[in-house]
C-alpha cells in the first residue's frame, strides 16, 4: 500500500465512523419526530419485556458491572500492566485512549444535554446522548481488538477473541435500552464515539499506522534455507534484557535457528564494534534491538556487508521501522526477523566538520530539529514515548533562524534563511506526518526541506501546508533532491543523526549509498 492509499484508506475509515455520528447528533439535537418516535417505542418495549422477570435481574447486574468508572480502571489497570512489562507507549496509548474517550464523552453529553427517558431510574443524573456505558465498553472494546489484532497469532484464537470482546460492547450496548436508561440512538452514539476514539489515537501513537509502507512493487529476496545463525545487538537500556533473551531464544529454536549471538551494547558503543564481531562470526542475521541511535549505528556497519539487518523497534521514534512498515510489538517484529523477506533500501554517508564519516537512515538535520532532540529529556521520552519531542518542540518555536548555503549534487550554492534543514532517506514523522512526501527509501535520491516560518503564528500555516501535502514552495518551506547535498550554515548550529546529537558544527555533506543497505522486512501478501 502506498503512502497515498494508506492516507485515503485511513480518512474513509475515520469518516466511516464520524459521519454516522454526526448525523446522529444532528437528528437528535434537533428534535427529529421519527427518531424520537423510534427510540421511545423501542426501549418502552424492551424495559416491557423484561419487567418482572429474571432477565430484568441480569440486565441490571450487567449494567451495574460495566459502569464507566468500572470498566475505565480496569482498562487503565491494563495499562498498567504494560508499563511493568516495559512497554511505555503501549500503556500510553491505552491510557490516552481511556481518558480521551471520558472527557469527549463528557462535552458531548454536556452540549446535546439530552435527558434521559422517562423510565430510567432517578439515580442517573447525567445526559443521555452519547451512552457512557457504550462510549467506555466500546473504547475498551476497541483497545483489545487491536492488542489481539496484533499479538495474538494463531488465527481462529485471534477471530473468536475478536467476536468475544465485540459480543460483550454490545450485550453492554444492548442493556442500556432493556434497563430503559437509554435511548437506542444514544448507544449507537456511544459506540460510534468509543471507536473513532480508538482510531485516532491507535493512528496518533502509530498503533495503526498511516505512514508509508514497503510498496513490494519491486522484487524481495526470500529467506534461503539455510541462513540460521542469527546475532542479536541489544541495547539493554531501552529493553530489559533476561525476559528479552528467554523470549528471542524459544522463537529462535521454534523457527530452527541455531542458538543465537547475543552482544550488548554500551554508553561508549552503541552497536558499531558488535556489528563488526556478528559478521565475523558468520551471522546470517543480524539483528538490531533497541531505539532509533542503536538502529542508525547497526545499519552503518552492515551496509555492503550483503547481510541483512533485522530491527526490533524499542525507541521513542522508531521511525525506520514506521516507514518501512515493520511491525512494533517486539513478538510480531521477531517473527518478521524469522520468517520475512530481505529488501534492499538506500543508506545516506554523512560528514562534516568535527563529525566523523558516518551514515544514517532515516533523516539528518541541522538547527531546530536537533535542538528539539536535544531538548527533550531521556525520563520524559521513557514515560510517554514521542509525544515528548512535542512539548520539547513547543519550547522551541521561537528558535532562531540561520542563513545556510545549500548545494545540491555539485552545483552552485543558494543561501537560504532557515530555522532548520532537514535531509531525509523517508518521508514520514511519527503518525504518519508527512515533512518529506515524496522520499522514497529506496528512489536512490536525497530529499532536503528548508523550514524558515517567520513568527510564531507562520507556524500554523506552515504545519497545514505539511499535512496537507501542498506542493508550493516560497522562502517558508522550501524542497530540493539529489542524490548529494551540502549545506554550509553561517555560525556553528546543532545537528542530529537520526535522532542523536552530534554536535553543532557548520557543515554536512551527504551522499546517498543507493540500495547498499538489506533489512528484512514482513513477507508480502500473495496478489
Amino acid at each position: 500500500m502506498t503512502d497515498s492509499q494508506a492516507e485515503r484508506r485511513a480518512a474513509l475509515i475515520a469518516a466511516g465512523i464520524a459521519a454516522p455520528l454526526v448525523i446522529l447528533t444532528v437528528l437528535v439535537t434537533t428534535h427529529v419526530g421519527w427518531l424520537a418516535a423510534f427510540d421511545l417505542d423501542v426501549v418502552q418495549a424492551a424495559t416491557d419485556s423484561v419487567r418482572g422477570t429474571s432477565w430484568a435481574r441480569f440486565f441490571h447486574l450487567v449494567a451495574t458491572a460495566t459502569e464507566p468508572r468500572w470498566v475505565a480502571l480496569v482498562s487503565l489497570a491494563l495499562a498498567l500492566w504494560f508499563v511493568v512489562r516495559r512497554q511505555t507507549m503501549t500503556a500510553t496509548w491505552i491510557a490516552a485512549t481511556v481518558i480521551t474517550a471520558l472527557a469527549v464523552r463528557a462535552a458531548y453529553q454536556f452540549l446535546v444535554h439530552r435527558p434521559r427517558p422517562a423510565m430510567a431510574s432517578e439515580s442517573l443524573t447525567t445526559w443521555a446522548f452519547p451512552s457512557g456505558h457504550a462510549t467506555t465498553i466500546a473504547t475498551a472494546t476497541g483497545v483489545l481488538v487491536v492488542l489481539t489484532l496484533q499479538r495474538v497469532k494463531p488465527p481462529r484464537l485471534r477471530a473468536a477473541l475478536t467476536v468475544v470482546w465485540l459480543t460483550v460492547a454490545g450485550l453492554v450496548g444492548v442493556d442500556r435500552v432493556f434497563v430503559g436508561a437509554h435511548y437506542p440512538s444514544d448507544v449507537v452514539a456511544g459506540w460510534l464515539l468509543g471507536a473513532l476514539v480508538v482510531f485516532v489515537t491507535s493512528a496518533i501513537f502509530g498503533v495503526v499506522s498511516t505512514d508509508r509502507v514497503a510498496s513490494y512493487e519491486r522484487p524481495l529476496s526470500s529467506v534461503p534455507e539455510d541462513r540460521k545463525v542469527l546475532a542479536v545487538i541489544l541495547n539493554p537500556i531501552k529493553i530489559d534484557a533476561d525476559p528479552f533473551k528467554v523470549r528471542v531464544n524459544v522463537a529462535v529454536a521454534a523457527a530452527g535457528y541455531d542458538d543465537p549471538l547475543w552482544f550488548e551494547t554500551t554508553v561508549d558503543d552503541a552497536g558499531a564494534s558488535m556489528a563488526r564481531a556478528a559478521v565475523a562470526a558468520g551471522a546470517d542475521v543480524v539483528v538490531a534491538a533497541g531505539g532509533d541511535g542503536t538502529v542508525r549505528v547497526v545499519c552503518s556497519e552492515m551496509a555492503g556487508t550483503g547481510v541483512p539487518v533485522g530491527v526490533i523497534p524499542a525507541g521513542t521514534g522508531n521511525l525506520l521501522a514506521r516507514n518501512l512498515g515493520l511491525p512494533l510489538p517486539h513478538d510480531l517484529a521477531l517473527d518478521t526477523v524469522l520468517h520475512g523477506q530481505d529488501r534492499a533500501i538506500d543508506i545516506v554517508r554523512i560528514e562534516g566538520d568535527d563529525l566523523a564519516p558516518t551514515r544514517f537512515v532515516v533523516m539528518a538535520g541541522l538547527g531546530l530539529d536537533a535542538a528539539i532532540m536535544a531538548g527533550a529529556p531521556d525520563a520524559l521520552k521513557a514515560r510517554i514515548g514521542w509525544p515528548a519531542y512535542v512539548l520539547a518542540g513547543a519550547k522551541q518555536l521561537r528558535y532562531p533562524a540561520v542563513w545556510v548555503d545549500i548545494s545540491i549534487d555539485g552545483t552552485e550554492a543558494v543561501r537560504r534563511r532557515a530555522r532548520t534543514v532537514v535531509i531525509g532517506n523517508v518521508g514520514s514523522l511519527q503518525a504518519g506526518i508527512p515533512l518529506l512526501p515524496d522520499a522514497l527509501i529506496d528512489d536512490g535520491v536525497l530529499d532536503v526541506v528548508v523550514i524558515a516560518p517567520r513568527r510564531l503564528f507562520g507556524w500554523v500555516s506552515l504545519i497545514l501546508r505539511v499535512m496537507t501535502r501542498h506542493r508550493r514552495t516560497d522562502d517558508r518551506l522550501d524542497r530540493f533532491t539529489g542524490t548529494s547535498v551540502t549545506i554550509t550554515a553561517a555560525h556553528s548550529t546543532p545537528r542530529q543523526l537520526d535522532g542523536d546529537i552530534v554536535g553543532a558544527g557548520t557543515q554536512i555533506r551527504a551522499d546517498i549509498e543507493a540500495g547498499r543497505l538489506l533489512v528484512r522486512v514482513p513477507r508480502s501478501r500473495p496478489r
